[in-house]
């Protein structure tokens, strides 16, 4: 009995003896932040590429210059003049694609030949026309003087008129020249009621044939009747007015 109380007091005991201390919580460690300084190279973005028109146009100067290094004998670009841009351009008619009849060829004249020939294939005038273009602008941004441009020559204009003149009989394709577009603008009226205007804006604009073919190597036969368009654009604005009393 004794013992066996014993024992249940000292298992009371236990039971009631002070409870352990609770074990310590594990703290975690503070996150490590880096910093980087971006150097000047890497907030700067890529250079833009150069446009379809950029890239023709360096392409353009450089065949322009190696022509004058094969030159015989070799010419500098100071001593270019409208004779040697001529030149330049009569070079490139073998690379051509644009049949052009001569006079004694059955298809001379004829838009839409049936059968092919032995015609030569040369440079479309419209090629020529904004090729020069190009090399004009080109000579001006590589340091050239606008009054000594040899691209902007009187005489490189006369052979270029005298080509399209000669493609068009050749081809039996009219070259009509652009006309300008009259423009006119109407203000019809303006009314304001109630905080709210409206406005109707007529434009219309005169007519005018279109018959020019600006480039390609085969341009199409231009051409068209004059005629009109008339637009319409009509805006509405609420405007809300706030008083004040002071």
């Amino acid at each position: 009995m004794d013992t066996a109380s014993g024992s249940e007091g000292g298992g009371r005991g236990e039971e009631r003896g002070e409870p352990e201390p609770p074990s310590p919580v594990p703290v975690a460690a503070a996150p490590t932040i880096t910093t980087t300084t971006a150097t000047p190279a890497e907030t700067s973005s890529p250079p833009a590429a150069p446009s379809r028109y950029e890239s023709q146009k360096r392409r353009d100067w450089n065949t322009f210059l190696q022509y004058l290094r094969n030159h015989k004998p070799p010419l500098t670009l100071a001593r270019c003049s409208g004779a040697h841009v001529i030149e330049f351009l009569k070079y490139l008619d073998q690379f051509g694609k644009t049949k052009v009849h001569v006079p004694g060829c059955p298809y001379f004249g004829h838009p839409n030949p049936p059968a092919p020939c032995a015609c030569p294939l040369k440079q479309a005038w419209g090629s020529l026309d904004a090729l020069i273009g190009r090399l004009r602008a080109a000579y001006e941004e590589n340091g050239g003087r606008p009054e000594s441009n040899p691209f902007g020559a009187k005489a490189v204009r006369i052979y270029l008129r005298e080509v399209r003149e000669g493609q068009a009989k050749a081809r039996g394709i009219p070259y009509e020249k652009k006309k300008r577009k009259r423009s006119t603008v109407t203000v019809s009226a303006v009314s304001s009621s109630s905080g709210s205007g409206a406005i109707s804006i007529a434009s219309g604009s005169g007519g005018g044939g279109d018959g020019n073919n600006g480039g390609g190597e085969t341009p199409a036969c231009g051409g068209g009747a004059g005629g009109s368009s008339a637009s319409t654009l009509t805006s509405t604005a609420n405007v809300s007015t706030t008083s004040t009393t002071v």
